[in-house]
């Protein structure tokens, strides 16, 4: 047995749940070229080191005759091995300011720090066009690289979009300041051009943060304008 592939294995594997999540051992089999059998015996060790779990929530998926299949997602455990790019040190600045200048520091802080990501995203959704799914794709592909983990899902009915962001390199600064969470919200507002709402929080307490982006208003403000 190769000990050190079967770790890289695994970090792919958890990679994939933190990103894709949740997910069954048959799709990340499909994903990764491998037998259902060598999944399973990853998710199995990886279940037991408490970085992975069951998703007990309700699936958004069509139902399927029989047992349903186990979906996993990242547990904090993952998450945190995944790596977090702020860390305590973070936190002590943060702790700082707000002593210094209480809350309205720390809204100018978020506001400060999301501009900068904000201003280094546009370029490449403006890049992807007018089509709303390809600028929302950009969008996570640009978090991604900046260790997000994001990913875009069709919403209900297809009605919607879903911006899906598996990890947070802030999680424990995002998770006592909420202020980050509403600032970033914000920006991913102006670079989409539509109004979208927070679902979900990995700062939250859940296994994703998800942003809902509106498909219909935007074909419809686009009939609109055509409209004498």
């Amino acid at each position: 047995m190769n000990i050190d592939n079967d770790a890289g294995t695994r970090d792919r594997i958890l990679t994939l749940i933190i990103e894709k999540g949740p997910i069954t051992s048959a799709e990340l089999a499909q994903m990764l070229v491998l037998t259902a059998a060598a999944v399973r015996r990853h998710l199995s060790q990886l279940e037991y080191e408490g970085q992975i779990t069951e998703y007990a929530g309700a699936s958004s998926r069509p139902a399927r005759r029989g047992r349903p299949s186990r979906r996993y997602v990242a547990t904090d455990q993952g998450q945190a091995a995944f790596g977090d790019s702020y860390g305590d040190v973070a936190m002590q600045a943060l702790q700082f300011v707000q002593r210094s200048r209480g809350d309205a520091g720390i809204k100018e802080f978020a506001e400060e720090r999301i501009k900068g990501l904000e201003e280094r995203y546009r370029p490449y959704v403006e890049a992807a066009g007018e089509d709303l799914e390809a600028r929302a794709m950009a969008l996570a592909r640009v978090l991604t690289h900046d260790g997000y983990a994001a990913s875009v899902r069709k919403g209900p009915r297809g009605l919607t979009l879903q911006l899906c962001q598996g990890h947070c390199p802030i999680h424990d600064v995002a998770a006592a300041y909420p202020t980050m969470c509403e600032a970033e919200t914000q920006a991913f507002h102006r670079l989409l051009g539509v109004h979208v709402q927070r679902l979900a929080t990995l700062a939250g307490g859940e296994h994703v943060c998800t942003l809902t982006i509106p498909l219909v208003s935007r074909m419809r403000g686009t009939q609109l304008e055509g409209k004498p």
